[in-house]
């Protein structure tokens, strides 16, 4: 299995024995804002609210349900979100997920065709202000990284500052096969909804 994936890289979701990958996790990373006081003098934390979201959809590229804060659990419980972090590490860098989605490919509808993961900064903050926000989608559990296979570091990557939206990876069905297609790409948009719409229209 290929490992930190560039963008718009695709693969097979099979595991080195063989072996289908199943149990997906996509664990989003970030501290607060470090804010200077005038002449440089002291310094204040600036909380930082970024949301992880995940869209399933149809064959006909039709939204069937959306997890994010304020669902977080798929009708079947395919799809969980851990909750939703409005403040980001506050104390530095903890090495640990601020947010997690889980997805059990196994458990999922037989009509979803396509899950794709998005981020959304909910007050607006610029993804380039944000220390070491960085994204990884793994095999494993929110307690347990088995192998990550794609990862963005967005603190510091070409032409993530100037946005607070994008698109991190689709998960798609081709002939019953489950396989990834590495986006990390971000979008214009302001807010989880018109995300989604942009998904919809360029990625599926």
């Amino acid at each position: 299995m290929a490992i930190n994936l560039e963008k718009g890289q695709r693969i097979n979701l099979e595991k080195s024995n063989g072996s289908k990958l199943q149990n997906i996790c996509v664990g989003i990373n970030w501290g607060a804002i470090i804010k200077k006081g005038l002449f440089g003098i002291g310094s204040t934390k600036e909380a930082v609210d970024l949301d992880a979201s995940c869209a399933l959809f149809n064959e006909a590229k039709q939204v069937e349900e959306v997890i994010y804060y304020g669902n977080l659990k798929s009708k079947n419980g395919a799809v969980k979100h851990s909750g939703d972090d409005l403040t980001g590490d506050m104390e530095g860098d903890d090495g640990l997920d601020n947010e997690v989605i889980t997805l059990d490919l196994s458990t999922l509808s037989t009509t979803t065709n396509y899950v794709a993961f998005v981020l959304n900064s909910f007050r607006g903050q610029d993804f380039g202000s944000i220390p070491f926000a960085s994204i990884r989608i793994y095999e494993g559990t929110p307690k347990r990284v088995n192998e990550v296979f794609a990862k963005y570091d967005i603190a510091h990557g070409a032409g993530f500052g100037g946005h607070v939206s994008m698109v991190l990876g689709v998960f798609y069905k081709r002939n019953g096969e489950w396989k990834f297609n590495a986006i990390g790409e971000p979008t214009k948009d302001r807010d989880l909804q018109n995300t989604v719409k942009t998904v919809t229209e360029k990625y599926l």
